[in-house]
């Protein structure tokens, strides 16, 4: 064999592997989504089903259970890193400001980007590492124990009992907590502004209000829903798919902080490119 035959076959082989390990990425992908979308229609039908006079019921108590290990616990650390992005946002905006003479314009441009964008991104990406992961691992365990399992050997369905209160309480949790990241974000911001970069605080509450308007609170508090639905589905989509054992739980436990976050930023895309559409902004 020729030295020119030998290379165009290796370069054929070589687009033959790339080939190969691109469509089956693109599969394990649209696999993946497809089995979260399933969970997301059984979940919506249980849901639709416990509204009907003689329908499935779903725990109160375990859905409050839920967001107070979900949401509540994170109030404190999504207080504290949103309050620090504000003050983050302050100091790095008043340079530039200053150059053009309009320092008290640190109001409404903090206003704007952490009401949109900023509040809710926070809140999910926080809440992604804070509960996202302890849920993929909790039902990954269940999974690995066998306790799902016995679930379904009793005739209990694991979604109706397992995954439904967890994505509610995501879905609540998160709209409650973007609310939370927003006013602390805002707050440390014209702390700090009014205290240690000279904007009077009657000037910042002025350009907050003048900027904001209740369509960028209501556009940001409806993203943070839709991240919230997001985080709960992947988690409990990873964790219902553990094999392996304890490997098996940490692989779905860093899986679901990954494309939680991936998605959550393409949602987010998805959003401001349909919102910027519509001229909401």
């Amino acid at each position: 064999m020729s030295d020119a035959a030998a290379q165009s076959r290796a370069r054929d082989w070589f687009a033959f592997r790339v080939l190969e390990s691109a469509g089956a990425l693109a599969f394990d992908v649209f696999s993946h989504v497809g089995s979260i979308l399933r969970l997301l229609f059984e979940v919506l039908g249980w849901i639709l089903r416990s509204f009907t006079p003689k329908g499935a019921r779903i725990g109160r108590q375990a859905i409050v259970s839920q967001i107070v290990r979900v949401g509540v616990r994170s109030v404190a650390i999504v207080a504290l890193v949103s309050g620090c992005v504000g003050l983050i946002l302050a100091f790095q905006l008043a340079p530039p400001l200053d150059d053009f003479g309009k320092r008290d314009l640190i109001a409404n441009i903090i206003g704007v980007a952490v009401s949109r964008e900023l509040g809710p991104l926070i809140g999910a990406i926080v809440l992604t590492g804070f509960a996202g992961a302890s849920i993929a691992a909790e039902i990954g365990t269940m999974v690995v124990s066998e306790e799902v399992e016995a679930l379904e050997a009793h005739a209990l369905n694991p979604v109706r009992f397992l995954v439904v209160p967890r994505v509610i309480a995501a879905v609540l949790s998160m709209t409650v907590l973007a609310t939370l990241s927003t006013f602390a974000a805002l707050s440390a911001a014209a702390l700090i502004s009014s205290l240690g970069l000279g904007v009077p605080w009657e000037s910042y509450k002025a350009g907050t209000l003048e900027q904001v308007k209740l369509v960028d609170f209501l556009t940001g508090i409806g993203k943070a829903s839709v991240f919230g639905l997001l985080i709960g589905l992947i988690a409990c989509a990873n964790g219902l798919k553990v094999t392996g054992g304890a490997a098996g739980v940490g692989k779905a436990t860093t899986s679901t902080v990954v494309q939680c976050v991936v998605a959550i930023v393409i949602a987010d895309l998805i959003f401001t490119a349909i919102f910027y559409a519509l001229k909401l902004f």
